[in-house]
This record gives structure tokens, sequence and C-alpha cells, in this order.
């Protein structure tokens, strides 16, 4: 394959990312072909070395939504590049996606016993109005405790979540450079 169809077949696969992107990596691309030109080998040399342009644009678009994630952590650009890491091979829907849902699961669990824990005040409050003659002052001093809890454990899990949001994005980083073949950084 020489430069010309490994460039076309690479740009047909970068849909996903930014044209100024597109055009960046092209050129680096074609920097590299000059350079390997300039050191003698051949066009088809320098396209075996650097791969496929499929896999090559698999790596790029998961390495531009990672960097993306770094930049701006919203749960849009993660899922992207959740997504981005997914698509660089079969094993990976195991490795990241394993993880990721087994977390997820958990924090969501928390988060929602501790909006369970503030909100049944209301429930203690609409029991009283209803049926105020079995109010017992037990569950209100029960009730006001879970809402301490609860407070406490949203504040506890609002850190929790950033700092897993952070360790996520550092294990998809881990993940790019194994698949990649180096984990060494």
């Amino acid at each position: 394959m020489n430069k010309h169809e490994f460039l076309q077949k690479l740009q047909a696969k970068l849909t996903n990312i930014p044209d100024h992107e597109q055009k960046e990596i092209t050129r680096d691309i074609e920097e590299h072909f000059i350079a390997g030109l300039e050191e003698g080998k051949t066009e088809e040399q320098i396209a075996d070395s650097l791969g496929s342009p499929q896999q090559l644009a698999k790596d790029v678009t998961a390495n531009y939504h990672v960097e993306k994630v770094n930049q701006n952590t919203s749960s849009e650009n993660i899922f992207r590049a959740t997504w981005a890491v997914l698509g660089l091979g079969f094993l990976n829907v195991v490795i990241v996606l394993g993880p990721l849902l087994v977390v997820a699961s958990i924090v969501i669990s928390l988060w929602t016993v501790s909006a369970s824990f503030v909100f049944q005040f209301i429930a203690l409050i609409v029991k009283v109005i209803i049926t105020p003659s079995a109010f017992q002052l037990f569950e209100l001093f029960f009730s006001i405790t879970l809402v301490g809890l609860g407070l406490l454990l949203g504040i506890a899990m609002y850190y929790v979540s950033k700092y897993l949001i952070h360790l996520f994005i550092r294990y998809l980083n881990f993940n790019i450079r194994i698949v990649k073949g180096g984990a060494s950084k």
C-alpha cells in the first residue's frame, strides 16, 4: 500500500474527530512518510511499519477522546472515551467495561442510599400529616439521624465519584498503552 492509499483509508476511518485534528494527524503521517523516504525506505515499507490504517484510526480516536476527557470531564466525554477504547479490541470489552459496570453500579447504589436517607424525612412528615396519632419521638430522632448520615454519605460520594472518574481516566490511558504494546510510563 502506498502513501496515497494509506492516507485515504486513514481519513475514511477518522470520521469521529474534528477536521483540524484529522489534518494534524494527516500531516504527521505525511512527515513520517517523508522521513522514511529520506532513510531509503519504500512507501510500502513505511505503510507496513505504521500498521493498518484502521487500527491506527482506532488508536488516534481513542487517544483524542481520552485527551478530551482530561481537558473536560463530562459524562458525554467519558462515554465517548470509553467507547473509543472499547473499539481498540474485543478483549477491551471485558477489561474496560467489566470494571466500569461494577464500579458504576456501586457508586450509583451509594448515591441512591444517600438520597433515600435524606428524603425519608419527607416520608415521616407525610406520615405525621396523615396519621398524627401514630407519631413517636423516636421516629423523629431516628429520621434526623438518617438525614445526617445521608448528607455525610452524599458529601463523601461526591469526592469518591470525582476520584473514581479520575482513576477511570487513568485506567483508560493505561489500557491504551497496553493495547499499543508499551505499559511503561
